[in-house]
């Protein structure tokens, strides 16, 4: 169970409101969650674990007790660089889909969002067709960068250093944090193209954020919470760092 047992990746930001990615498990983390609004879906790209619970649009939003039905329509926000994938990949059929039923309203736009006081724009990464999304308060200073996923040759640019708040995917242990050995061989494929655990860490040193949260966390490490808070400990004391490892239903006040 909960801290030990983690659902794929997605975040809901009150506030503007918004929920990022719709992984596998959507459906079971919005109804745990109790949301009473949602007021826009984004996505930062097309991978499976990000998309494949696209059909919580449409048990969320669908009204099968009345005639007409009085269904909800939320909109969904998404970069043109991300909605090419969605074509190419069959996932934009799937909220054609939903479109027409009424349940959502797709926006393909990479103009930056205004909601509930706060101004969301699109970032994309050195995998071009991922998306960070950089959070501004519009009558405030508070600034909250998240980056769901594909961190792998990022070099965070000025304006994203000094958030409030950066959420960001862990990275993978090639080499065990404590140890030092050796858990993934410098020769697998995967490290070309996943970002590790120490190139993660110095994305955070360049971005010098307030506090950070890091997420998609691989369960096949088999870290367990402890070992995290462990971690995060370290990090404390060695960097100085604000280091949170995020758990099914972690609210983070900023």
């Amino acid at each position: 169970g909960i801290p030990w047992a983690r659902t794929g990746p997605s975040i809901f930001v009150h506030g503007p409101n918004v929920l990022i990615d719709t992984p596998e498990d959507s459906c079971y983390q919005v109804d745990r969650a109790n949301l009473p609004n949602i007021a826009a879906g984004l996505y930062s790209h097309w991978h499976p674990d990000h998309t494949s619970g696209r059909r919580m649009w449409e048990t969320r939003n669908a009204d099968f007790r009345h005639w007409p039905p009085h269904s909800t329509n939320t909109p969904i926000y998404i970069a043109p660089n991300v909605w090419r994938d969605f074509e190419q990949m069959g996932i934009a059929e799937a909220f054609r889909y939903k479109e027409a039923r009424g349940y959502v309203t797709v926006r393909v736009s990479d103009a930056p969002l205004d909601l509930g006081g706060w101004r969301i724009t699109a970032h994309a990464l050195a995998e071009t067709y991922v998306n960070a999304f950089l959070l501004e308060e519009l009558d405030g200073s508070r600034r909250v960068l998240i980056a769901m996923d594909e961190l792998f040759g990022w070099t965070p640019p000025a304006a994203l250093c000094g958030v409030d708040l950066a959420v960001l995917p862990k990275g993978l242990f090639d080499v065990h944090p404590f140890s030092g050995q050796r858990l993934i061989p410098i020769e697998h494929p995967i490290l070309r193209s996943e970002a590790t655990w120490e190139q993660t860490l110095a994305m955070v040193d360049r971005l010098a954020p307030a506090r950070t949260v890091f997420m998609h966390i691989e369960e096949p490490e088999s870290f367990t919470p402890d070992d995290y808070g462990q971690l995060a400990a370290q990090l404390r004391t060695k960097r100085g760092w604000d280091v949170t490892f995020a758990y099914d239903t972690l609210v983070i006040e900023l």
